[in-house]
């Protein structure tokens, strides 16, 4: 019952997601070959939201739901390691037709073979954690 809220609100994400297309592997197609502005919207306007959002964050001095302060830690600016995440990333993402969060949305949209992606993807994410201290940062 705790986990009920963010179970909801990921259900009524997924629902969004979905009915504007988002998840759509023939939309991920038409953005990647530069063919159709409706994916950049939708990947400008979350950009846009979020950069306000931490702004305000940042400018009000939010409080978590716990009542502690939310601090941001400043990002490391080494830019090699943003470009070869950056096209890891997208990669990956052209590969499979869809990225992380889009991933669990069409498996249970009934795409079964979304679970070969996420098992590459968790072993993707174990590899990384294994190798992490190997790896320039």
């Amino acid at each position: 019952m705790k986990f009920l809220k963010f179970l909801l609100v990921g259900i009524f994400f997924g629902i969004v997601l979905v009915k504007s297309e988002a998840v759509s592997w023939y939309r991920i197609f038409e953005m990647f070959k530069f063919q159709s502005f409706h994916m950049y919207g939708i990947i400008g306007s979350a950009v846009f939201l979020g950069v306000i959002g931490v702004w305000l964050i940042k400018k009000f001095k939010v409080h978590s739901t716990e009542g502690k302060e939310i601090f941001l830690p400043p990002k490391n600016k080494s830019i090699a390691r943003y470009i070869l995440g950056g096209t890891i990333f997208g990669l990956g993402w052209g590969l499979a037709g869809a990225c992380p969060g889009p991933m669990y949305i069409l498996l249970g949209t009934g795409v079964f073979t979304m679970l070969i992606v996420i098992g590459a993807a968790l072993l993707g994410t174990f590899a990384y954690g294994v190798l992490r201290d190997k790896l320039p940062h």
